[in-house]
Formats: C-alpha cells, sequence, structure tokens
C-alpha cells in the first residue's frame, strides 16, 4: 500500500448505526487503511462522530443533510476516493466485522487475479462469513444451470468466479470506474450491488470472489423463522421489501441482467411473496410490494 496504484481506501456509509458495532469497525478498519464516512443524516451521529473523526487514518467525515440512499452515499464517497488518487475502494455496511491483514489479502488476490486474467478486474470480494453461526456464503454464477456457485477459476485455489458480490467488503479497482459507471443513484438501497457488478460483467469486466481473507456480515435481518436461519429467506422490514421489489423488478427488464438470474429471481420472489401472506405484517407487505412492482416501471 506504498503507492497510489494500489493504495486503498475505504468508505463506510452509515444510517443510524450502533455506535459500539461502528466504531470496533473503524478501529478493525483503522488499524490497516484509511477510510472515510459518509453518514447518511443519523439521527444519532452525536454519539460516534467526534470518535470516528479522532481516528488517525481517517481522512473525511460527510455529514449530509438527509438519507439520500446507500447508492448515493456509496457515489459521494467513490467520487471523494477518486479525487484523492486512490488506485482502489472498499465498501462497507455499518455492520460488518473486519478480520487482521483483511486489506493486504484482497490486494493479494487482486495481484494474483490480475497475474492469471489480466487486467479487467472490476471487484474482487471476500467470504461472507455469519457472525452468529458461521456459515459461508457461496460465490455465485448466474450464467451456469448446474454447479453455479464456488467455480474456481483455473489457475487458483482461492479465486472463484462470481457474477455478483455483496457490497460490503468489496473491493473495486477505480482504474474502470468510468467504463463501468456508478452506482445506481435511484435504486436507493436494495440490489445496487447486484446492478453494479450485472453491468460490469456486461461490459466484459470479470467479478471474482476470494478465500483470501472473509468478512463477518449479516444479510438482512436476525428473524427466528427457519428459512431465515437456514439461508433460505432474507428477513427484511415492510418498507425494505418495497425498495427491492420495485428494484428487482426493474432490473428483469434490463438486457445487461443475465437470464439465468431472472429465470431463478422471478420464482424466488414468488415464493418469498407468498411465505410473507404468513407474517403478522403482511397487510404492509402486500402494500410494499404492490406499490414497488407499479413504481418499477418508472424507474431510471
Amino acid at each position: 500500500m506504498q503507492n497510489n496504484r494500489i493504495s486503498a481506501c475505504a468508505i463506510i456509509v452509515t444510517y443510524n448505526p450502533a455506535p459500539e458495532g461502528l466504531l470496533a469497525l473503524v478501529q478493525q478498519i483503522s488499524r490497516q487503511c484509511d477510510f472515510l464516512v459518509i453518514d447518511n443524516a443519523s439521527a444519532n451521529s452525536a454519539t460516534f462522530i467526534a470518535q470516528v473523526r479522532a481516528s488517525a487514518r481517517c481522512v473525511g467525515v460527510q455529514q449530509l443533510d438527509s438519507n439520500i440512499g446507500l447508492a448515493s452515499a456509496l457515489n459521494a464517497g467513490l467520487q471523494q476516493v477518486r479525487q484523492a488518487g486512490y488506485g482502489f475502494a472498499v465498501l462497507f455496511d455499518q455492520d460488518s466485522q473486519v478480520p487482521v491483514s483483511f486489506f493486504a489479502n484482497l490486494q493479494t488476490a487482486y495481484v494474483e487475479a490480475v497475474g492469471l486474467c489480466g487486467q479487467r478486474i472490476a471487484a474482487i470480494g471476500p467470504r461472507i462469513r455469519h457472525p452468529a453461526n458461521g456459515r459461508e456464503m457461496p460465490f455465485k454464477l448466474f450464467t451456469r444451470l448446474f454447479r453455479r456457485t464456488d467455480i474456481k477459476l483455473p489457475g487458483s485455489d482461492r479465486l472463484y468466479r462470481a457474477d455478483f458480490l455483496i457490497s460490503s467488503g468489496c473491493l473495486l479497482a477505480l482504474e474502470h470506474f468510468d467504463e463501468i459507471g456508478p452506482m445506481k443513484d435511484s435504486y436507493f438501497i436494495d440490489n445496487v450491488d447486484l446492478e453494479w457488478c450485472f453491468r460490469a460483467r456486461d461490459k466484459g469486466f470479470l467479478v471474482l470472489g476470494t478465500d483470501h481473507t472473509h468478512l463477518l456480515h449479516s444479510i438482512g435481518e436476525d428473524a427466528d423463522n427457519a428459512l431465515v436461519r437456514a439461508g433460505v429467506m432474507v428477513s427484511h422490514s415492510p418498507l425494505r421489501s418495497y425498495y427491492s421489489t420495485r428494484n428487482r423488478v426493474h432490473l428483469w427488464r434490463q438486457s445487461y441482467a443475465p437470464l439465468g438470474w431472472k429465470l431463478r429471481d422471478i420464482p424466488r420472489f414468488a415464493l418469498k411473496a407468498l411465505w410473507l401472506l404468513f407474517s403478522p405484517q403482511r397487510a404492509q407487505y402486500w402494500e410494499n410490494i404492490r406499490d414497488g412492482i407499479a413504481d418499477a416501471r418508472g424507474l431510471e
């Protein structure tokens, strides 16, 4: 991390975080890497902003006047990181946990991947582990009918082909950012990473996963439902179901979204919608799902 081409800056997007968890993440990152924080008008910002600013590796804190969403906040951070001359950005949600040597191992993975594949690598993501149960998230491919997960890159035991990566912990090669484009502002929060990765893949870039390092990160919200605990379904609030529905319906209509993903996601969405019939909040869920489907037509 001694020259601009391989130097990295972490971007943490916050919105009403649990201060203890966020400050633990900041401490973990600051031992390894420069970072900046984009805060989406958190009501509790007074409980953490001063301590964040006090970190020696903090290169900036931007407190927004309103919640502009995850996508726009990431774009604001990416603009600052690029202007500062960093070669990479590493994206973070506020509730992740970073192991020792995380950034060095991500960059080791990138160097290995470039040696095997050349320069058109858009992003590399760590293996995601659930902090409570240790369950690992596979690296998924949507362009294959069989063996769609954890397909190793030829020549490597710790690099995997992927069609998408979750945003938290993901290392982006900024030299390709102009060609791929920013995160989709209008998506606000859900499927932002999915859409960006699909767009990068459609433009001929590689998206790779790695076991060189891992990230502790919980996807969705905790719930007592057995399907959620088993990782079959992801639990979100009724409001999040609006964004999830609207954005995925919009993405189904995009030519750059893989057909294999569409064929799997449409029945999965139908199954989850039926599953929500048994929720005590089913009226709210169904209202937001209905509105999301209707509003997808007008999304840019």
